[in-house]
């Protein structure tokens, strides 16, 4: 009785490094293009938060939250995190 092996899909090894390096980049374009469109609709709600806040009276920055924001980002990422996080506040709420 005779077996033979089932394919298989080709190694990444296997495949040029120009065609690796090229699909690689296809996955990064396409998360880069959700990541905009998830930032986008970040600033989108974070506008919502502050006119809802100062049409109730608030202020327009809460910097308990921001500072909560910001702790999120660098327990997730490091130092580079809290830029990261300090850059997306400002596309949500402007310069302070």
């Amino acid at each position: 009785m005779t077996t033979t092996a089932p394919d298989t899909a080709p190694d990444a090894q296997d495949a040029a490094p120009e065609a690796i390096i090229a699909d690689a980049r296809d996955r990064i374009d396409a998360l880069d293009d959700r990541i905009i469109g998830l930032v986008q609709e970040r600033m989108a709600v974070s506008a919502v938060v502050e006119q809802t806040r100062i049409a109730s009276g608030g202020r327009r920055v809460h910097l308990s939250r921001e500072m909560e924001i910001l702790g999120r980002y660098r327990d997730a990422l490091g130092k580079p995190g809290t830029a990261l996080a300090m850059t997306l506040l400002e596309l949500s709420r402007g310069r302070i």
